[in-house]
This record gives structure tokens, C-alpha cells and sequence, in this order.
């Protein structure tokens, strides 16, 4: 494919020194992944050696990496963490076509290319790239220059990103702050430690607005009738409303919700689990905390800032049962080899439907949703339930006390002992009963033997589409786990109808008799 997009964002800047030319390459070398393309262009002297060099320097993570310019060799190639660096000249190219002859193709696949002169590769050049103009500004001094970025195709909204990054650290105060990248997750955020001269440290965290998806029913996506948070204004609305009921969710030094960044308090490193799996002493400091939240009347709608309020969605029936149609729809074929005929889906649907009715009509507090293991940080300097932080709980609803109950005790990721799961239930209650004993601990069994069911079945689904559809094929060796958790649930009396429709279609779930 050759030309341009119809899509293009631009960024122009002004800098007074070549230091401010490195500071943005180490800028945009965020932005920039495996088979990406960047060229550089303008006047002789104008910057793009220094430009390359350091947008070298910081992609291989090398401060001190020779790099000589490629005018007659043609291509220079490094090494980054997870993918190599080609720096490329093409002032000596005579014909566009010669890059065929050359082994272009075969040399740039998987690679992040740096061009030199790329207009000489004519209509070669791909619609999706990155285009950095230097020219000198010597109006404004010696060392100045103009630099207009110019970001193509799928490239104008990561540019756009960028952009907004910049300008939040900048208005901030974290404008000369290092960034660090932390994680990602299943999902498209991803989080970065930023670290000032001084050693003060925040959370970049980048959550770009969720793109709402194709409509499946009824004319919504799938997000809208799961009622996942589809833009940053509900994190803000919680963090803050967790904060107002004095537990530890990070404070938001700085955002921009359009963009879906914020500048976070970071919490620290330490977890509730340790290399051999949940500390005990944490998680029941963790269980204690969505007691005191479940014994609390809670608001249902929240302050965003002054003029703007955010009301949390139900966690309704319709958005249980799309979460739970992922096993028919993914899991079933790809670990049962089974299609789910529309006979037996019915009967799925209506079974879940059945045992749903009663929760989903009962007592309702905030679900966080994802409260579990990698959101849980130990702050051992606080005090009481305060010694918990909470982070990423944006798809927060309102729901049945148990589903944040059973996500703690029935983590995806680490295993959780029948022994400690038993006694950290019985500690819950224990704390429930303090502040209500009219708490009826049988019905809330059921609950959590059902949502734990309907949890699992959801985790096992969004796996196995993170494999099929995502590529993301690290999430299957938590599947095993989740299984376990799921054949547990449904051995609860309540559940025998649910359980016999698993054994028939996906009798994988259970472990061998013996």
C-alpha cells in the first residue's frame, strides 16, 4: 500500500537548544512499537542526527551507543529490548524501486525504521508513519529550531496522544520528570512511573476513551450492555469517592479526561501477595475492607468536580448474562472443540437467567469488579483499612456485596486456598455481623457461589478470546485455575441444574474422577 491516509494529526514545536531536540525524541520514543516507520527530513544542521541519535539512545535503553550516519552504508541496525532499530539514509538511492533489489522488505519486517531523505523511496513510503521536519530558527538564537511532526494514518491518533502527554506534564509540574513504562492489561490501559530529579514519584496512567464497538443487541456494543466504563470520567468519580469514604485509592494530581490520561499518587510496589502466593494477614485486612464498604450506605451517584456528576450503572441482568454468553461463544469451541447449538444456548441463558433473578433484584453496594490480587497494594505505613490501596476499579457498579468478595477469593491469577478462602469468608462475616447481625450468611453463600460461577465463566470466556481474537496467549495459563474455581462454585445444592448443562457441554471443567 503507498500515499497517505486521509487521516493526519500535526505538532509543532519550538526548541531553543539541542538539549530540547533530545528531550523530544525521548518523548516519541513512547509512542513508537515494532514496525513502525519515522523519517526525518529538513536542512543540513537542523537536527536530525541529533534527533536520530538520541531517539536511538533511548529505544535501546543504551546512553552511550555509537550512531554514525548510514549515508554510506545505507542502514545502521540495533538492538531494543523486544524488537531491532534500523536507521536508515536514502540520499544515495537513485530509484525508489532499487529498495526492492536492496532487501527493504526483508530487512524492515518486525523492525522500527528510521529514515533519512525517505522521499526519495517516492510512493514506497506506507500510509501509516511518523514524519519529523527540523528547520533552524535563527531569529530566535543559534541553537533554535521549528519542528513539525506529522502523524499518518493510524499513527495521527497515537501522535494526538502524545501530544496530550506532553501537555499535561508540562502544565503539571512533571514536565522534566523520567517515565518508565509499568504494564499493560487485557485491556488497552497502560500505566507509567514517572520520577522527577528530585525523587518524587507519580502514575502516568493512559486510558485512551473505549472505542464503543460494533452494536450486537438491541443497537449497543458490547461495553455499553457489559456497562464497562468507556472513557475515564468514572475512575475519577470513584477514586475520589473511595477517598471520601477514608480508604486508600491513589489521589489524581493532574488529568485530562478527554484524553484519558491522569497523573496518579503512586501507591508503591508492595502487593497482598508475595512469590508464594497471598500473604494472609493482607488479604484479610482486604476482605475487611469490602466489609466496612457493604455494611455503609453508599452514594449512587458521585461527584466528578464541581459541575458534573457521574451515576453508577447497574450491574443488571442483561449485563451478567452478556458477560456470561463469552464460554458459548469462545471458550466452549476453542478448549471443548464444542459449537454451542441454539437448543442448548437457550437453555444456558434461561438456566443463568433463573439463578440470577434473585441476586440482581436483592441488596446493592458498589462493585468494583476487579478487586482482586494485581489492584490491591500493602501500604504498611497507614493505618487499619487504610494499609489497602485500591486502583483500577473504573468499571464499578452497583451490585450484590459478593461479587467483590469472590473476586478477592477466587483471584485468576493466584491461587487461593480452600483452607484460606474458608476462613477468610468467615472473617467477612464475622466483621458484617459486627455492624448488622441480622446479616444472613446462607443466602450470602448462595450469592457467592453464583456470582463466583458466573465470574468464572466470564474470566474463562475473555481468556480464551484474549488468545482467538487478541493474540494475547499469556492469559491461558491462568485457565486451569479458573476452571477449578468454576467446578467448586457449581458443586453448591442451589447450582445442580447450571452444573448439569457444564458437565454436558463442557465436561472439561470438571476434574477426573479417580
Amino acid at each position: 500500500m503507498s500515499g497517505l491516509s486521509k487521516e493526519k494529526a500535526v505538532w509543532r514545536l519550538g526548541f531553543k537548544d539541542e538539549g530540547e531536540t533530545q528531550r523530544l525524541a525521548l518523548e516519541l520514543s513512547h509512542l513508537l512499537r515494532a514496525d513502525d516507520l519515522v523519517t526525518l527530513s529538513g536542512n543540513l544542521g537542523a537536527g536530525k542526527t541529533t534527533f536520530a541519535r538520541a531517539l536511538i539512545r533511548a529505544l535501546t535503553g543504551d546512553s552511550d551507543v555509537e550512531v554514525p550516519s548510514p549515508t554510506y552504508t545505507l542502514m545502521q541496525v540495533y538492538q531494543a529490548p523486544h524488537y531491532p532499530i534500523i536507521h536508515a539514509d536514502l540520499f544515495r538511492l537513485n530509484d525508489p524501486r532499487d529498495l526492492a533489489q536492496l532487501g527493504w522488505d526483508e530487512a524492515s519486517a518486525g523492525a522500527l525504521v528510521i529514515v533519512e531523505w525517505a522521499e526519495r523511496a517516492g510512493d514506497q513510503l506506507p500510509p501509516d508513519r511518523l514524519d519529523v521536519f527540523f528547520a533552524l530558527d535563527v531569529s530566535n538564537g543559534e541553537e533554535a529550531r521549528r519542528v513539525e511532526i506529522a502523524g499518518h494514518g493510524a499513527f495521527a491518533a497515537r501522535l494526538e496522544r502524545g501530544k496530550a502527554i506532553h501537555a499535561l506534564l508540562e502544565t503539571s509540574g512533571w514536565r522534566d520528570a523520567t517515565r518508565a513504562f509499568m504494564l499493560g492489561d487485557a485491556s488497552a490501559r497502560a500505566y507509567e512511573r514517572l520520577t522527577k530529579p528530585n525523587g518524587e514519584r507519580a502514575i502516568l496512567m493512559i486510558s485512551p476513551p473505549r472505542p464503543d464497538g460494533p452494536p450486537i443487541r438491541g443497537y449497543k456494543s458490547y461495553s455499553a450492555i457489559a456497562r464497562l466504563a468507556e472513557n475515564m470520567t468514572p475512575f475519577v468519580a470513584v477514586a475520589q469517592a473511595l477517598r471520601a469514604q477514608s480508604l486508600s485509592a491513589p489521589a489524581i494530581h493532574a488529568s485530562d479526561l478527554g484524553a484519558g490520561l491522569a497523573i496518579l499518587e503512586d501507591l508503591g510496589p508492595d502487593l497482598v501477595v508475595d512469590e508464594n502466593g497471598p500473604i494472609p494477614e493482607r488479604y484479610a485486612e482486604s476482605a475487611a475492607v469490602l466489609a466496612a464498604l457493604h455494611s455503609r450506605r453508599l452514594p449512587e451517584v458521585l461527584l466528578v468536580d464541581e459541575s458534573t456528576t457521574y451515576a453508577i450503572p447497574r450491574y443488571d441482568m442483561d449485563a451478567l448474562l452478556i458477560e456470561v454468553e463469552l464460554l458459548p461463544d469462545w471458550y466452549a469451541p476453542a478448549f471443548s472443540g464444542t459449537i454451542i447449538e441454539d437448543e442448548a444456548r437457550d437453555d444456558f441463558i434461561a438456566l443463568w437467567k433463573a439463578q440470577l433473578a434473585p441476586i440482581v433484584e436483592s441488596e446493592r453496594t458498589w462493585s468494583l469488579r476487579d478487586y482482586h490480587s494485581p489492584n490491591l497494594i500493602w501500604l504498611p505505613e497507614r493505618e487499619g483499612l487504610r494499609r489497602v490501596g485500591v486502583i483500577d476499579f473504573q468499571d464499578c457498579v452497583l451490585g450484590h456485596p459478593a461479587y467483590d468478595v469472590v473476586s478477592l477469593l477466587q483471584d485468576a491469577r493466584v491461587t487461593v486456598s480452600n483452607e484460606l478462602e474458608l476462613r477468610l469468608l468467615s472473617h467477612y462475616a464475622r466483621k458484617r455481623r459486627e455492624a448488622d447481625p441480622g446479616f444472613d450468611m446462607a443466602a450470602f453463600a448462595r450469592a457467592y457461589a453464583a456470582l463466583g460461577a458466573q465470574r468464572a465463566t466470564k474470566i474463562l470466556g475473555i481468556f480464551a478470546r484474549l488468545d482467538k481474537r487478541d493474540h494475547k496467549p499469556q492469559y491461558l495459563t491462568h485457565v486451569p485455575r479458573v476452571e477449578r474455581y468454576l467446578a467448586k462454585d457449581l458443586a453448591h445444592p442451589a447450582l445442580a441444574d447450571l452444573r448439569a448443562w457444564y458437565e454436558q457441554y463442557v465436561p472439561g471443567i470438571f476434574p477426573a474422577e479417580t
